[in-house]
C-alpha cells in the first residue's frame, strides 16, 4: 500500500485532525503545526555518539534515538560550507554556488535559493540561529528572526563572533565582548534564550530553531573536568577501538560490512610535513593512521590524549544538547518538535594549526593550544568507513542522523535503512509544517529541487526513493543509483561499489561492471553540466 498523508496520519495515531488546506501531518490535538528543531555537529564521525556503535558517553542522543529513530544511510556533503548551505536550501551545493565544479566559482546563492527560514515564515514560524553559519549572506538575511554567532576560526574557548552583542525583548547575548567563554555551552545558552523568549511572546506560533555548534570541529578544545573522564579511555589505541566500534554496530544492525582496511597513506594535501607537525607540535604527534602498535609510547599516550579531549568535546555538547531538550520540556513544546541531529561531514584527518596558534607548554585541549584530531583517530571515529571528510568516500559524507518527534512519529528506537541526504531536510520540514516552497517570478522560477520527504519513512510504511544521490568537492565525485556507487578521488579513476554487501567500499567491481560505470558515471556528468546551465540563465 503506497504510504499517503492519510495512511500516515493513522500510522501516527494522531487520527482525522486534518484543518482545511494544512497538511495533516501537522495535525495535533490542539491543531498547531509542529516546532523544528535541527542540530548540527560539526566534524563527529560516523560511529562517535554511543547509539552509533560508540564509547563516548552520549546519553541525551540516545534518549532521542530511544523514543525515536536513527537512519543509518544518511549523508552529508562530506565538507562544512556545502552541507550548511544544502541542508538549509535544499538543493546540492553546486546548484547554488556554494561549492565548485569545473566552470563555475564559490559565491551568493541565486535568487531562488531562498532558506528555509524564509519557506516557513509565510506560515507563521519564527526562526532562530544560534552558532556557525558558513553560509553566504547573514543569517537575517536569510530570515532568521534571530541569531547569534557567525565561524570565527579562532579557538573554543573565547571565540569571539562577528555578531554584535544584542539585548532586545528581554533576552540577551549569552556572553560579554571580551569575557571568556566555551563555545558549546554558549551556543546552547543563546538558543535557550530564544526558545524561552518564544514562549513568552510567541507562544501561539511555531518556531524554528537551527543549532550549529562547533564541537568536535579543530581545535580539540574542552573543558578539563570533561577530558579527565576519558584520560585512560584511548590508550588502548585506535585499531581495538575501532574494532570495538566495529563489533557494536553489527550487533545494533548498524551496517553489515566488513570492518575496511585502515588507510596508512591518504591524508589532505594541506596538512602540515611531518617535521613541521613535530617541531610545532612534539615528538608524539602521528602523521599517518599507522598501526597503532608502530608507535612510541611517547605518541601513544599523545594520540590517547586527543581522542580523549575528542570525546570530551561530544560528551559536552551532548549535555548541551540535553539542556535544550529539557527546555522543550519546561514549555511543554517537546511532543510536537521534530528534533533532526546530524554531523556536517565524517571525522576529520586534518593536521593544521590556525588562529590563535599553539602553545606546547600549555595544558593539552586548553585555549592556547590548537590540536587537531588527525587522520588514526579520524579513521577509527568514521568506523567502519574508508577516507574522511573532504572525500566523497563514505567515511567522508556519511552522518548520523536522528529524528524525534512524539506527535508525529509512533516508531520508538527503530532503524531505517532508506538511504537520504541533506537535499532532504528541507523537503521533510516542509512537508510536515504544510508548507510549500515561496513562489517567484517566471524570470526566477527555480530549478526543480533534488530532495525527497522523509515523513515516509519516519511511519515505516514506504521507502525514500531518490533516481540517484550525487557528490562533488575538491575534484573528488561520486554518485550512488539504488546500492551502486561509483567514487572517485581526484584526478583518479572510477570505482564501483555494491554498497548492500560492501558499503566500506573494499571491493571495486568496475573492471566487472564496465556498462554500469560508464552509465552512472554519465549521469554524474549530465548532472554537472545542468547545474552549470542552470546558473548561466
Amino acid at each position: 500500500m503506497k504510504l499517503t498523508r492519510r495512511t500516515f496520519l493513522k500510522a501516527a495515531t494522531l487520527g482525522g485532525l486534518g484543518l482545511g488546506g494544512m497538511s495533516s501531518l501537522t495535525a495535533t490535538p490542539d491543531g498547531r503545526r509542529p516546532n523544528v528543531l535541527l542540530i548540527l555537529a560539526d566534524d563527529m564521525g560516523y560511529s562517535d555518539a554511543s547509539c552509533y556503535g560508540g564509547e563516548i558517553e552520549t546519553p541525551n542522543l540516545a534518549a532521542l534515538a530511544a523514543n525515536g529513530l536513527r537512519f543509518t544511510q544518511h549523508y552529508s556533503t562530506g565538507r562544512c560550507w556545502p552541507s550548511r548551505a544544502c541542508i538549509l536550501s535544499g538543493y546540492y551545493a553546486q546548484h547554488i554556488r556554494r561549492d565548485t565544479l569545473p566552470g563555475t566559482q564559490l559565491g551568493k546563492r541565486p535568487s531562488w535559493a531562498v532558506l528555509l527560514p524564509e519557506m516557513l515564515k509565510p506560515h507563521g514560524y519564527r526562526s532562530y540561529h544560534s552558532g556557525k553559519w558558513h553560509i553566504d549572506g547573514t543569517p537575517q538575511e536569510g530570515g532568521f528572526d534571530r541569531s547569534w554567532g557567525r565561524e570565527n576560526v579562532g579557538c573554543d574557548y573565547n571565540r569571539y563572533f562577528d555578531s554584535q552583542p544584542w539585548k532586545e525583548d528581554g533576552a540577551t547575548a549569552p556572553v560579554e565582548v571580551g569575557k571568556p567563554y566555551y563555545s558549546t555551552i554558549a551556543i546552547a545558552d543563546h538558543a535557550i534564550q530564544c526558545l524561552k523568549l518564544h514562549h513568552a511572546q510567541w507562544a501561539h506560533r511555531p518556531f524554528f530553531q537551527y543549532v550549529a555548534f562547533y564541537a568536535p570541529h579543530f581545535p580539540l578544545h574542552a573543558l578539563q573536568q570533561d577530558i579527565d573522564r576519558y584520560r585512560e579511555t584511548y590508550l588502548e589505541g585506535w585499531d581495538s577501538i575501532r574494532r570495538k566500534r566495529w563489533q557494536r554496530m553489527r550487533e545494533m544492525g548498524l551496517v553489515n560490512c566488513a570492518l575496511s582496511d585502515r588507510d596508512p597513506v591518504t591524508i589532505p594535501s594541506w596538512n602540515l610535513p611531518a617535521e613541521q607537525l613535530a617541531e610545532k607540535l612534539g615528538s608524539g604527534e602521528a602523521p599517518r593512521a599507522v598501526a597503532w602498535d608502530g608507535l612510541t609510547d611517547e605518541q601513544k599516550r599523545f594520540q590517547a590524549t586527543k581522542m580523549a579531549i575528542h570525546a570530551a568535546m561530544i560528551a559536552r555538547m551532548d549535555a548541551e544538547i540535553g539542556r535544550i531538550v529539557q527546555q522543550l520540556r519546561d514549555m511543554g513544546a517537546l511532543e510536537n518538535t521534530l528534533i533532526l541531529f546530524a554531523s556536517d561531514n565524517g571525522a576529520s584527518a586534518e593536521q593544521i594549526i590556525r588562529g590563535d596558534g599553539h602553545d606546547p607548554n600549555a595544558p593539552a585541549g586548553s585555549a592556547k593550544t590548537f590540536l587537531c584530531l588527525g587522520p588514526g583517530w579520524s579513521t577509527a571515529t568514521n568506523t567502519p568507513f574508508r577516507l574522511h571528510k573532504h572525500w566523497n568516500h563514505e567515511g567522508g559524507i556519511s552522518s548520523p542522523l536522528i529524528v524525534h518527534w512524539p506527535a508525529g512519529i509512533a516508531a520508538r528506537n527503530e532503524l531505517r535503512h532508506d538511504p537520504c541526504h541533506f537535499i532532504d531536510i528541507v523537503p521533510t520540514v516542509l512537508d510536515v509544517a504544510g508548507a510549500d516552497r515561496p513562489r517567484t517570478p517566471a524570470d526566477q522560477a527555480p530549478p526543480p529541487a533534488p530532495g525527497r520527504s522523509l515523513v515516509s519513512a519516519f511511519a515505516g510504511g514506504g521507502a525514500v526513493e531518490h533516481p540517484f544521490l550525487w557528490w562533488a568537492h575538491s575534484g573528488h565525485r561520486a554518485i550512488r543509483v539504488g546500492d551502486w556507487k561509483l567514487s572517485a578521488v581526484a584526478d583518479g579513476p572510477w570505482e564501483l561499489y555494491d554498497l548492500k554487501t560492501d558499503r566500506c567500499e573494499m571491493n571495486d567491481l568496475a573492471g566487472a561492471h564496465p556498462q554500469r560505470v560508464s552509465e552512472m558515471a554519465d549521469l554524474w556528468e549530465q548532472t554537472a553540466r545542468r547545474f552549470r546551465d542552470d546558473l548561466k540563465n
